[in-house]
């Protein structure tokens, strides 16, 4: 029974972070809970982000859900109108991603005054990275020997990164409740695919 309650009391949490975000709510939630099907949710993260492309402000949201099995990533992006379409319209897509296949998650904090920092104090800035092989970068560069006056051709040299989603949320800008929430989100898929390789 309070497993159920849990799950009711997850789901509305969900449907009111969606509505709060204020950002086509009736269209992000059922993209969201038609992605989540009847899973129970574990956890969840709802960004909205406004961002300035030359003379016009456009917005977006991101929610992630956390469920016993997979990973959901649902992104709402709005666009003005074009030759494609007279109105002004809305894309949102899903992706659900089962979590044996998340490869990393990286969790990068922004700390002010690091000496007076104390445990449990909130980061001014956290990035939160996911990766499961969808989309990887590869950067290379030349590869060189220690010999300042050497002239041989040595290849190239580089690395692979996973970099499927990259969250960005500050104090700043999106308020200390919704880091404290990329927190909590990051800590609990860390947890859930750390459970995997047990």
């Amino acid at each position: 029974m309070d497993g159920m309650a849990k799950t009711s009391t997850t789901t509305q949490g969900l449907r009111a972070a969606i509505e709060r975000s204020g950002y086509y709510p009736a269209l992000v939630a059922e993209a969201v809970e038609a992605a989540v099907g009847g899973e129970p949710i574990r956890s969840y993260l709802v960004h909205q982000e406004t961002t300035f492309d030359q003379n016009e402000v456009r917005r977006h949201v991101t929610v992630l859900v956390l469920t016993g099995t997979r990973f959901i990533v649902s992104h709402t992006d709005e666009q003005a109108a074009d030759s494609t379409s007279p109105t002004p319209y809305a894309t949102t897509s899903t992706e659900s991603v089962k979590l044996d296949r998340i490869s990393s998650v990286v969790v990068s904090r922004v700390v002010a005054n690091p000496e007076q920092y104390t445990p449990g104090t909130l980061p001014r800035e956290v990035v939160l990275t996911i990766g499961w092989g969808a989309v990887s970068r590869i950067d290379l560069e030349p590869a060189a020997c220690g010999d300042p006056n050497c002239e041989a051709d040595h290849g190239y040299t580089g690395n692979s990164t996973a970099d499927d989603l990259s969250l960005r949320v500050s104090e700043a800008g999106d308020g200390p409740e919704t880091v404290r929430e990329a927190m909590a989100f990051a800590q609990a898929i860390s947890e859930a695919t750390a459970d995997l390789t047990r």
